[in-house]
């Protein structure tokens, strides 16, 4: 490295920490992928979670239950290898955590294997010991509540939580357990504003808030949706971009240049010396026909 190239540090948890105590509002993205990760890191994104989404978004499986540790591991990998500042989130898969001793052994993987700098585990008050142990280990751990895609099948239909008396007040000690379990930050997914902005004030470390209102101390969005890489997208998003409208007018463009002969053209094609090709398909000056080139002395010629 020249002596005048400035040295690029991996964000902590703890610089996630000062961002929240000064009052700055932390915007996170997923990413799964290393050129997509490379672009966020470039665009300054400060956290970026692998998240089990990957499952939907990437693999094309109905849900998140199948999404396995060689998965999660695998894109995780790619995505600290693209992003060379943010702090990398590695999401907990599917039954990975269910004791305080699995949730270390493969908490650790993805630190250890995969060189994220934190994991993200769901669940409240009946997570709180697995986020302990975690913690204690040496395994920075974000808390994920509201409505969490792991419990799909338990939970039914995706909806908003919180909205009852009973509901809300679950909610907030499930906050309150996170926390009190060494959490340095927890994602509230699908939970009325009012009642998310009330747990982010109650709490000492910040909230990352998906279709939880304005009111939580920072954001994530599933990449696919901020980019508009599908035609539909859920009511908390908002896109960005319009890749999918993009994507589809360059590969029909594409093909119809390759059916009409005009692809590649001179600006992507390399050419070579004539005479070196005529050489080589036996066209040169040393591959004349015999009767083209001048006759010797005869062999049978009486001397």
């Amino acid at each position: 490295m020249s002596a005048g190239a400035e040295t690029v540090r991996r964000l902590t948890v703890g610089d996630i920490a000062r961002m929240y105590a000064d009052g700055r509002r932390i915007a996170m993205l997923t990413a799964y992928d290393f050129p997509t990760a490379k672009l966020l890191d470039e665009a300054g994104i400060p956290l970026l979670l692998v998240g089990d989404s990957l499952g939907r978004v990437m693999l094309g499986y109905e849900n998140e239950i199948p999404v396995s540790m060689a998965d999660m591991l695998h894109h995780t990998a790619a995505v600290v290898r693209g992003a060379k500042q943010a702090l990398v989130v590695g999401d907990m898969p599917f039954l990975t955590y269910a004791t305080p001793e699995q949730a270390v052994a493969n908490g650790g993987r993805f630190l250890a294997e995969a060189g994220a700098q934190a994991v993200k585990v769901e669940g409240g008050v009946r997570s709180a010991r697995t986020i302990e142990v975690l913690v204690k280990a040496g395994i920075p751990t974000m808390g994920h509540i509201g409505w969490t895609p792991q419990a799909a099948n338990a939970a039914g239909k995706v909806r908003v939580l919180g909205k009852s008396r009973e509901q809300a007040r679950a909610l907030l000690h499930d906050a309150l357990a996170v926390q009190e379990a060494g959490a340095f930050s927890i994602v509230l997914e699908l939970v009325p504003e009012q009642l998310a902005a009330a747990i982010t004030e109650r709490l000492k470390i910040p909230t990352i808030g998906i279709g939880a209102g304005p009111g939580c101390s920072g954001q994530v969005q599933v990449i696919t949706d901020l980019l508009g890489w599908d035609s539909w997208h859920p009511r908390h998003a908002k896109p960005y971009a319009d890749l999918r409208g993009t994507i589809l007018a360059a590969a029909r463009s594409y093909a119809e240049d390759v059916v009409a002969g005009t692809f590649p053209g001179p600006d992507q094609t390399v050419r070579m010396a004539d005479d070196v090709l005529d050489e080589v398909l036996g066209k040169g000056a040393f591959d004349r026909r015999a009767e083209e080139v001048p006759e010797g002395i005869p062999l049978d010629r009486d001397l």
